[in-house]
């Protein structure tokens, strides 16, 4: 077999919809190498985007039950496919390599792995650059919008963890790969908070752990006080919400390069600055994690182009000299989780047809 059914399987990979590119250094075989035998990466190809019971599968596949239930499940504990559970019944299915496979490594990552996913991320990104529509988005920190008027309920973290039935919190993968590398980042570890059938996941995988909405609550008190962007399921259902950094967010990272954020990051907020209450401290200019704040002649000022709405800087400032204010023209987010890589895999269809 050899590299063909690697190469098959990349190709399967990129079919879904954040897709799986090509690199010139073919590390993408490398990490599928890596993570996937031979078998595994053949069952993979012969499951569906849609959760299907082991029996259904088996009848596809001419395979016995037991047997493949229990590969199944084996792979699901490694990552490699998603596992969904609905009452009594346990369902199986492919599932993307971002966000997805390469998140679900939390247990197993190591070094050279995480040296991988370094190389292979901004091939990864630059595939998705034409793409509009974003698997996450900013949510600004409640303190920042509590006083503002009509906020859209999507925006108001606090009220959308507070509706959820099953939370669990894990360790930022970002963080921890950073640290494999070298560059250990101070913040808080354990920040990355799931829902639902994500929440339940990562707990029979035991990548995380089961929490109240109390824990969540001061998980999201911390994450303020560390300086974390919000970062949840860009819809209005609550998936997941990372706390990033943009020392180790590759997302952060390239909004703090690029000159406009609106290419990488969806947010409906963005700050702006009351320049004669404004002292001039610095404070919100160290608190951004975007660098979208610079000094000005006697104040500090807003790049526009570049804030991310996340209010950080809004609950630093001692002369509450900014706030938040909507961005004009934004669109309701996607419902949930299934519109959003509905959306995304047709934009990417149309940006391949077009180029």
């Amino acid at each position: 077999m050899g590299n063909d059914i690697y190469e098959r399987l990349r190709g399967f990979l990129d079919a879904l919809p954040t897709g799986f590119p090509t690199t010139p250094t073919g590390v993408e075989l490398r990490i599928l190498k890596k993570l996937f035998t031979p078998e595994e990466a053949e069952l993979t190809m012969n499951l569906r985007s849609e959760p299907e019971e082991p029996s259904q599968i088996a009848a596809r596949l001419g395979k016995k039950e037991s047997e493949l239930a229990a590969k199944l499940e084996d792979m699901a504990q490694k990552g490699l496919i998603f596992r969904v559970r609905q009452g009594d019944q346990v369902k199986y299915q492919a599932f993307q390599f971002i966000i997805g496979i390469y998140e679900f490594q939390l247990k197993s990552l190591d070094s050279e792995f995480s040296q991988m996913i370094e190389e292979y991320l901004p091939y990864f990104g630059m595939s998705l650059g034409p793409v509009r529509t974003k698997q996450l988005r900013v949510i600004p920190v409640e303190s920042a919008v509590k006083a503002l008027p009509g906020v859209a309920p999507y925006n108001k973290v606090r009220e959308l963890v507070k509706q959820q039935d099953l939370i669990a919190v894990s360790e930022c993968i970002c963080r921890k790969e950073q640290k494999l590398l070298g560059k250990e980042c101070k913040r808080p570890k354990e920040t990355c908070l799931g829902f639902g059938k994500f929440a339940r996941f990562y707990i029979d995988n035991n990548m995380g752990r089961l929490i109240t909405t109390d824990e969540a609550m001061k998980i999201l008190d911390l994450a303020e006080e560390s300086g974390l962007v919000l970062s949840p399921t860009n819809a209005e259902e609550l998936q997941y919400i990372c706390c990033c950094c943009s020392c180790c967010c590759p997302t952060l990272k390239a909004a703090k390069l690029l000159p406009k954020s609106k290419y990488v990051i969806s947010s409906y907020y963005q700050a702006k600055i009351d320049s004669d209450l404004c002292s001039d401290c610095g404070l919100c200019i160290e608190r951004c994690q975007v660098e979208a704040i610079k000094e000005g002649d006697g104040h500090c000022e807003i790049k526009d182009e570049k804030c991310i709405g996340c209010g950080l800087c809004v609950t630093t400032c001692p002369e509450e000299a900014i706030s938040l204010m909507a961005r004009p023209g934004m669109e309701a987010p996607p419902k949930d989780l299934d519109e959003i890589l509905s959306k995304i895999k047709a934009e990417r269809r149309t940006s391949q047809l077009r180029s």
